[in-house]
């Protein structure tokens, strides 16, 4: 008995993700930058679909769905950077860093940026494989950039 409440406890999750398209996966990293601090505010959510709307020119209901679908996907993903990594390999660095910049906007359109929040997207930045040089630049452009779709990957 003790054992197989162990294997439940560590075993890994036996319904794997289906395979992430960019969208789904930079739209993944945004929900779960806006849930991160465990307080999915309004303004995130507004964000987002914003966010998404200017980048893939959606219409706001197409925007809302696309987030509506990366928040079930982001709800059964671990915090093993397979957002990232799926984004990554997608769009080239120009792009990765208007991602983080957007990801910066999130974590910022509550009014308050929490020490957790700093510190993934310290890891968001190093699995996009930017360097702390591109990390700076997005957070400056995150604090002081408007409108939001200037930097729409």
């Amino acid at each position: 008995m003790f054992t197989d409440l162990l294997n439940r406890l560590f075993a890994s999750d036996e319904t794997p993700l289906p395979e992430l398209d960019g969208r789904h996966a930079m739209a993944g990293m945004l929900v779960r930058m806006a849930k991160l601090d465990n307080l999915y505010a309004v303004e995130e959510i507004q964000r987002i679909d914003r966010i998404l709307g200017a980048s893939y020119g959606l219409n706001p209901v197409e925007a809302a769905r696309l987030r509506a679908e990366a928040e079930k996907l982001e709800a059964q993903a671990p915090e093993d950077g397979r957002f990232a990594t799926a984004v990554r390999d997608r769009l080239d660095r120009a792009h990765r860093e208007a991602v983080l910049v957007a990801m910066w906007r999130i974590a910022l359109a509550d009014g308050t940026g929490t020490q957790t929040e700093f510190a993934y997207l310290e890891r968001a930045a190093a699995r996009l494989g930017l360097d702390g040089d591109a990390a700076v630049r997005a957070r400056m452009a995150a604090a002081g950039a408007e409108p939001l779709e200037d930097s729409a990957p």
